[in-house]
Formats: structure tokens, C-alpha cells, sequence
């Protein structure tokens, strides 16, 4: 079972997951987390090609609903907490679909590594983007000091983390910290619009280029080569011999030969 604070919707060709717990300005506790992999999963598994993640209401994400974990012990906090985190994320950002986040309202904290997990980010223009942790006296647990920094750069990394800078949605702009600005309200409509975009481009050389980008950048390299040279001997005919031997206990002939 899933979290209902999680909606996925199929769209043809178009993935939507938008988490809805408005409330609580979509802040993730540890049963959304967990909830998270296994949607994750299936978008891998289906036809879509793109997907458009999101925030209900007036907020992205508020990043770790604090109540969920204050109460923690330092071991569980690490063990728990932290890894699954980390196992959520990791699964939406190595999704073989391209991933747009659409920042409707403030990417704060673990708000910001959930949008750093995408490869667009297209932010409204009233959007507030920082990393505060260190004002709690905690760390960016949910790679904030990892893929945030492979993906923004370690200096504007350090000026929110150590620093406390927060940036308006231009400021974020000129960072990279996102790709695109709308108005209020367009962030939907901006999305579907490079989702749109995606459609056009070649399905197997999106997604054979978003897996050898993520090995450039550091995600996920070693499944990356393993799996791009998986598929090629899956599809050779030595694999072909090799099973047919196996079924037939002989030795196998490659290249024709005994």
C-alpha cells in the first residue's frame, strides 16, 4: 500500500506526482518516504515518459515534518531517518524518465533536496530557496551536501548552508538553482510545456542520455555501466548460446566454435 499523502497520476505519456498533505505544507514524514519507492517503481515500470512532480496547495515541499523525527534518538535519527531519506530520493532521482519539479511554493530544507532530484526545475516567482538546517543544529541529512552540490555547486551550497542565505526565485535563477521562472500560478502549465518538449525527442535516447548524465555527474555510475552492458550482452547471441547450453548441458559453442 501506498501513502495517500501521494498521489500518482498515469497520464499517457505524462507521470504526475504531486504530494498532498497541504496541511502541512507537504512536509514528509517517514511513512511518505517509504511510501515513495515503490511509486517510484512503478513509474519506472509504465509507459510514461516524463514526469511532473509537485506540491498541493500553497507549498512545494517544507522538506522533514520536524514532529516526525524531534522526538528520535541520535542512532534511529541516522539509522532511519537519514537512510531512508536518502533511499527515497535516490529512487526519484534515478528514475529513467526525465523528472520536472514544479515549485509552487517554498523549497526549503528537504524541500530543496526533493527538488534537486529532478532535472528541471521550473520555480513560481514568489518561491523562497534555502537550506536552514544548521539553524535547527541539524544537517542537510537527504543529500543536501551531496547531490545539492554535484548538482548546484559547493559555493552556493555553503552560502545556505553555512551563511543562511535564502534566495528569491530570481535570485535562484541566476544561481542555476532552477531553470525557469513563471508567474505565479504557471508553474503547471510551464511544465507541460517542456514536458511537451521531451515527447518530440527520441524515447530510448532520453533515457540511454539522462542514465549517462547521471554517471558523468556521479549518480548512480555503477549501475549505469553495468546496466547499459547488461542490455548489449542480453541481446547477444552469445547470451543465446550460452542459455541454450545450459539448458541442453553441453558445453557452449561461442563464436561457432566447440
Amino acid at each position: 500500500m501506498t501513502d495517500p499523502r501521494l498521489d500518482l497520476a498515469l497520464d499517457g505519456p505524462i507521470a504526475r506526482l504531486t504530494i498532498r498533505r497541504a496541511e502541512k505544507l507537504n512536509a514528509l514524514d517517514a511513512a511518505m518516504l517509504e511510501g515513495l519507492i515503490p511509486l517510484c517503481r512503478e513509474i519506472e515500470r509504465s509507459d510514461a515518459r516524463v514526469v511532473i512532480l509537485t506540491g498541493e496547495g500553497r507549498a512545494f515541499c517544507a522538506g522533514g515534518d520536524i514532529a516526525a523525527w524531534r522526538e528520535s534518538g541520535a542512532e534511529a535519527f541516522g539509522r532511519h531517518w537519514v537512510r531512508d531519506g536518502h533511499a527515497a530520493f535516490d529512487a526519484l532521482a534515478r528514475l529513467r524518465q526525465p523528472v520536472i519539479a514544479v515549485l509552487n511554493g517554498h523549497a526549503l530544507g528537504g524541500g530543496l533536496e526533493l527538488a534537486a532530484c529532478a532535472d528541471l526545475r521550473i520555480a513560481e516567482a514568489h518561491v523562497k530557496i534555502g537550506q536552514p538546517e544548521t539553524g535547527l543544529g541539524i544537517i542537510a541529512g537527504w543529500s543536501g551536501t551531496q547531490r545539492a552540490v554535484r548538482r548546484f555547486g559547493a559555493q552556493v551550497v555553503r552560502r545556505m548552508a553555512l551563511f543562511g542565505e535564502v534566495f528569491s526565485a530570481d535570485q535562484a535563477l541566476s544561481l542555476g538553482l532552477v531553470d525557469q521562472v513563471v508567474p505565479t500560478g504557471e508553474g503547471l502549465a510551464a511544465a507541460d510545456l517542456a514536458a511537451q518538449r521531451v515527447l518530440t525527442k527520441g524515447a530510448r535516447a532520453s533515457e540511454l542520455t539522462k542514465m549517462l548524465i547521471n554517471a558523468a555527474e556521479g549518480e548512480e555510475r555503477e549501475r549505469v555501466l553495468e546496466s547499459l552492458a547488461g542490455a548489449i550482452a542480453a541481446g547477444s547471441e552469445e547470451l543465446a548460446e550460452g542459455l541454450a547450453a545450459f539448458t541442453e548441458k553441453r558445453k557452449p559453442r561461442f563464436g561457432g566454435k566447440d
